[in-house]
């Protein structure tokens, strides 16, 4: 008699793909997810801001020095300023997902190779989230910089406004915007913002599927996959943030002090500080880019787990 032979077991799914999960489940959960980690860094990206903006560190000498004389000056809401403004991003979130999800599936019907996937996918995702997101973000970053800077760098906004609220301030900012540059002010520095944030999305989601192969052939395999994808992304956004820092700051800069070009950003930018540039607010974006990454990840992946349809469960490790 014949002895029966057993089919093992598949290997367990390293990445779960835009067609494995349940979308009800994904989508919600993933804004939920999206904005309490927002929330909570909020504060980092109106430091990195500020430390961008700055000349040379006439305000603030490093990120501790200008979280304290923050909170010291404007108080704990002043950590806020154009938090729900900038909290728009939780929709532009979904198509950025939702696009690079779409294309990396797209590419993985071609048999294109995984790291390439993401790269390409991650470029394609930010340019689409960039194209919604930047007017909110040029708003934004008017509202972080108030208390910070002269009437010469900032909008100025008349005591009796400021009483009124924060929707009456965040009118008369865009009011100010239309007034001086029109519709386009709201795209002002979209090119840059380009230039900034999809090498910057396209390398990260590279570097993210690299480190997780890499730290797969290295550790043993009873390492927890979870814990392998959340120290993956935080290594992808140390690299990704040290190589294109100099192009954030040029973005911000652009956005708040209404330059005109992304050379002349450069070449007052290299003026002022030197080689500084390339370090200029670059502690607060490493902390930021480490912490939303690790966050980012954790959430991400978890959601994914989560939203998994039913016959994929078994091989789905934590």
């Amino acid at each position: 008699m014949m002895a029966m032979v057993e089919t093992p077991p598949p290997d367990f799914i390293k990445t779960i793909e835009w067609d494995m999960m349940d979308k009800t489940k994904f989508f919600p959960l993933s804004m939920l997810s999206s904005f309490s980690i927002r929330c909570a860094l909020y504060p980092l990206t109106l430091i990195k801001t500020r430390l961008q903006i700055q000349k040379q560190n006439v305000l603030y000498r490093g990120m501790i020095d200008a979280y304290i004389k923050i909170f010291r000056k404007e108080g704990f809401s002043g950590l806020y300023k154009g938090f729900w403004v900038s909290s728009v991003q939780i929709v532009s979130g979904v198509f950025y997902i939702s696009t690079y999800e779409g294309v990396r599936y797209s590419l993985a019907q071609k048999n294109i190779d995984s790291r390439f996937r993401s790269l390409m996918a991650g470029g394609v995702a930010s340019a689409v989230s960039q194209t919604i997101i930047v007017p909110f973000d040029v708003v934004s970053q008017h509202l972080m910089m108030l208390g910070a800077l002269d009437s010469k760098e900032a909008f100025y906004i008349k005591e009796d406004i400021m009483r009124k609220g924060k929707f009456a301030v965040t009118s008369e900012i865009v009011r100010q915007i239309f007034r001086c540059d029109g519709i386009a002010g709201f795209y002002r520095g979209y090119t840059a913002s380009l230039c900034a944030y999809v090498p910057n999305s396209a390398l990260w989601w590279a570097f993210y599927h690299f480190y997780q192969d890499q730290l797969h052939v290295i550790l043993p395999s009873w390492i927890s996959h979870l814990l392998i994808q959340t120290v993956s992304g935080t290594l992808g956004g140390f690299s990704t943030t040290i190589i294109t820092n100099p192009l954030d700051v040029v973005r911000a800069r652009l956005q708040v002090q209404r330059l005109e070009s992304i050379s002349g950003a450069f070449k007052d930018l290299w003026h002022e500080e030197g080689l500084k540039m390339f370090s200029k607010g670059l502690s607060a974006r490493l902390v930021q880019s480490a912490t939303f990454s690790f966050s980012i990840i954790l959430g991400y992946e978890t959601i994914k787990r989560i939203s998994v349809n039913e016959e994929y469960k078994q091989f789905i490790r934590w």
